[in-house]
């Protein structure tokens, strides 16, 4: 055992390996105490992110506080007494037009549901094939393409009637034109 105790010192800067299963070293506590990061202390990563997020927290509900506050005093209805039924008045007046545009609004909305619904229910019922779908897709070309036609035929007779009427007075602008040069020619050979 002696002679066990003696090569310790040879031991120790043999390294761990060559001290064997007893001679291990403790471990210490306080040593992770002192790391910035340690829990146990309260300094923890996570711990110190979640005060800051509380901190943000608690700052934005004394604004909002503060916002709601200011509000409250910049509306209050504070009017003259002499003044007071017509604000009244007003107020009950500008109430009435709010209701109606929503009752509006929502009378519009409800009709516009209706017709929504009636339109998908209708396509929930008949499933179309897609040569049925093609089909339908080839008539609304098709339509399109006759109501492109028209409106082309409408403009082509439309500016054929205007090139008409153009010219028709631009006819009757140069007969009266010719009639009074004639009449000038004649008046110019007499004086002459």
């Amino acid at each position: 055992m002696e002679a066990a105790r003696r090569e310790a010192p040879a031991a120790e800067s043999a390294g761990a390996a060559a001290r064997g299963p007893r001679s291990k070293r403790l471990w210490r506590p306080d040593l992770m105490r002192n790391v910035v990061g340690s829990v146990q202390e309260g300094r923890g990563f996570a711990f110190r992110r979640k005060q800051k997020i509380e901190r943000q927290y608690r700052k934005l509900l004394r604004k909002g506080k503060k916002v709601h506050s200011q509000q409250d005093n910049q509306f209050t209805d504070t009017y003259p007494e002499h003044l007071k039924h017509l604000y009244l008045a007003e107020e009950e007046m500008l109430k009435k037009r709010r209701r109606r545009a929503t009752d509006n609004s929502v009378l519009a909305e409800e009709k516009l549901n209706e017709a929504v619904e009636s339109v998908t229910t209708e396509g929930k019922c008949k499933k179309k094939t897609s040569n049925q779908k093609a089909k339908e897709e080839y008539e609304k070309i098709k339509a399109e393409r006759a109501r492109k036609k028209e409106e082309a035929e409408k403009m082509k007779q439309q500016r054929e009637a205007a090139q008409r009427l153009y010219k028709q007075k631009k006819m009757e602008a140069y007969k009266i034109l010719i009639q009074h040069w004639r009449i000038f020619v004649l008046k110019i050979g007499i004086l002459c």
